[in-house]
């Protein structure tokens, strides 16, 4: 192929796929999506990291503790602690603590977890009993309110509406006027309590209050008359605030407005900075964290199993004999000394020593009736005379040897001494 015929086809193939790139591209529509990744790992692990930053941004220090062990070297003047884990392994000793630490002019933030028992008189939350406030159900409070109201409502109600019915017929001009002031004072009313879901904090020298989204499903009670200051909804009280020595002591039925899913909603941000203010900060909750042997096993099971393997193994190990068993000695090894040694390991146990010791006494006045006859018809001060005579021992010995044993037991080195005396004296007869 010429040099004219490859130029011309080079051309052709450059001009193709520049017409075919122009195609592809008046195809193509640019368009944008955004790709929801979810919260960061270090969200979902800290629910009030939100509200720590919230903080930091408002200039105020903030710090975190796992424990209340922090209380040895935190100042109670100037300071926040908020406690908004879990109380439920609380001792005595710790709650006495916390409120110690707060009297000296600190800042205690806690939630009531526990509902107050009639029955047995208490909760079972010992922050809340120490200091005289009970949680209750709203719904409860509703029935004891129904049931209080049930006996007087029907008589009340009759009672007013004849005597509105009195005044109307005394007064005919004056229904049309009363039916608009009725209507004013309900309108009023609406427009006072707009929002019966949400708490409201009423503060001085600020028209309007501030609206939070506590749990209205719980109620605080102040039995002992403390508190200076509350927050209500429609039907029940959310946080109560009162004086403890020189601190203070804030109590609420919930924290979960404060958690980065709900800080951002009403005032709830902002009653967090007004109960912190001028103080600094330290927020005591747990984080939640799997345990050590749920981690273990999501990424490790491969080494576990052969751990379980591995102490399975060394189990069986330790439990088998090592060497073969050992059987029983032959007999035809045995000696007579063996045999006599064994005899008289078993009679010693078997019998006592006061037994073994009058059967050598025995067997030595046999021989003695033996050598001498008449011998059991003499007193045994003769006796002892003949015995002399026969073995040449001295009497004073031979009474030694013939006293009868003893009613306590013996030390060895005694009974051995005895019954070595009674086999000198039988031997020599």
């Amino acid at each position: 192929m010429s040099r004219t015929a490859r130029f011309a086809l080079g051309g052709l193939l450059v001009l193709a796929l520049g017409l075919l790139a122009i195609n592809v591209l008046g195809q193509l529509q640019p368009y944008e999506k955004t790709l929801k990744l979810g919260p960061a790992p270090e969200v979902d692990a800290d629910p009030y990291l939100a509200a720590e930053h919230f903080l930091r941004e408002r200039k105020i220090a903030v710090s975190r503790a796992d424990g209340l062990a922090v209380l040895r070297q935190l100042p109670a003047p100037g300071q926040t602690l908020m406690l908004l884990s879990s109380r439920e392994d609380m001792t005595p000793r710790q709650a006495r603590q916390v409120l110690e630490w707060t009297a000296k002019g600190g800042h205690l933030l806690f939630v009531a977890e526990s509902l107050w028992d009639e029955e047995q008189g208490k909760s079972d939350d010992l922050l809340l009993d120490s200091l005289g406030i009970q949680q209750h159900l709203t719904d409860d409070l509703d029935e004891e309110q129904g049931d209080e109201d049930n006996g007087t409502s029907s008589a009340d109600e009759q009672a007013d509406a004849d005597s509105e019915a009195a005044e109307l017929d005394e007064e005919p001009g004056a229904d049309q006027e009363n039916l608009g002031e009725a209507v004013a004072a309900q309108v009023e009313a609406e427009d006072e309590d707009r929002y019966p879901e949400l708490t409201k904090l009423y503060l001085e020298n600020e028209e309007a209050p501030a609206y939070v989204d506590f749990d209205t499903d719980f109620h605080l009670y102040d039995a002992k008359n403390r508190a200076h200051a509350w927050a209500n909804s429609g039907a029940a009280t959310h946080m109560l605030q009162l004086y403890h020595g020189d601190g203070l002591v804030t109590v609420l039925t919930d924290a979960w407005l404060w958690q980065n899913d709900s800080i951002d909603a009403y005032d709830n941000a902002w009653l967090l900075w007004y109960l912190s203010q001028d103080s600094s900060v330290t927020l005591l909750y747990s984080k939640v964290r799997d345990s050590l042997l749920s981690q273990l096993v999501e990424h490790y099971p491969a080494a576990l199993t052969a751990l379980a393997l591995l102490i399975a193994l060394l189990l069986w190990h330790v439990g088998l004999r090592h060497g073969p068993l050992q059987g029983p000695p032959s007999h035809a090894r045995r000696q007579l000394e063996e045999h006599l040694r064994g005899s008289a390991d078993f009679l010693l146990r078997r019998t006592s020593q006061q037994h073994l010791l009058h059967s050598l006494q025995r067997d030595i006045q046999r021989r003695a009736r033996h050598r001498h006859p008449g011998f059991e018809r003499l007193p045994v001060a003769d006796q002892w005379q003949v015995l002399g005579r026969l073995t040449r021992i001295p009497t004073s010995a031979i009474s030694q040897a013939l006293r009868p044993a003893p009613a306590h037991k013996l030390s060895a080195a005694d009974f051995t001494r005895q019954v070595a005396n009674l086999q000198t004296l039988r031997n020599a007869l």
